[in-house]
């Protein structure tokens, strides 16, 4: 009888260990979720403002239509990707827009237009924002990742199939220059 109590018991912590660590793993899965939500939000208001951005440059550079026809590019190529290929294309929407910016050092009547400065300023708070997203992003993630690859917790990853996520970052070499605008 005292046999069938300790089993029991062991089984019972046993148990409640499992519960515990699957627990844990799905709050910070969810977390990471939430994180990568709130990156999304930011992606999209970028995106709204990037077609009065280039309508506004174009009044002032028609033929710099290689740049302007980039960064649309870029934006509709990220406001279609899922998953992965989401933070690549961000990274490569990011990098047209610092051309875009450096593109108005060519026309003094463009960097005096009030409404370019206006949606360049949104622009920068939301690229701000953006930066703090991806930041509290790659926190969660390694939180997220360590907990999945730490003992004991990775074992109930493993059994409940908890992948690791990937981290948000620059993945052209090019893109991590810092491109020369000047007002």
């Amino acid at each position: 009888m005292a046999v069938a109590i300790i089993i029991i018991a062991v089984i019972a912590v046993l148990a409640l260990a499992v519960m515990g660590g699957y627990n844990s793993l799905t709050k910070l899965k969810l977390k990471v979720e939430e994180a990568f939500s709130t990156m999304d939000v930011y992606f999209k208001k970028r995106y709204d403002l990037i077609p009065n951005l280039v309508e506004t440059v174009k009044g002032y550079a028609k033929h710099e239509r290689e740049t302007l026809e980039s960064v649309v590019a870029a934006r509709n190529k990220a406001v279609s990707a899922q998953g992965g290929e989401k933070l690549d294309s961000e990274n490569e929407l990011s990098g047209a827009l610092g051309r875009l910016f450096a593109l108005s050092e060519a026309y003094p009547e463009l960097k005096a237009d009030t409404q370019f400065l206006n949606l360049q300023n949104q622009l920068q708070k939301i690229e701000e924002d953006i930066a703090n997203a991806r930041k509290f992003y790659n926190g969660t993630v390694r939180q997220y990742n360590e907990k999945c690859m730490t003992v004991p917790s990775n074992i109930i990853a493993g059994l409940f199939h908890f992948e690791q996520k990937p981290y948000f970052s620059v993945a052209n070499d090019a893109e991590r220059e810092n491109v020369q605008v000047k007002f």
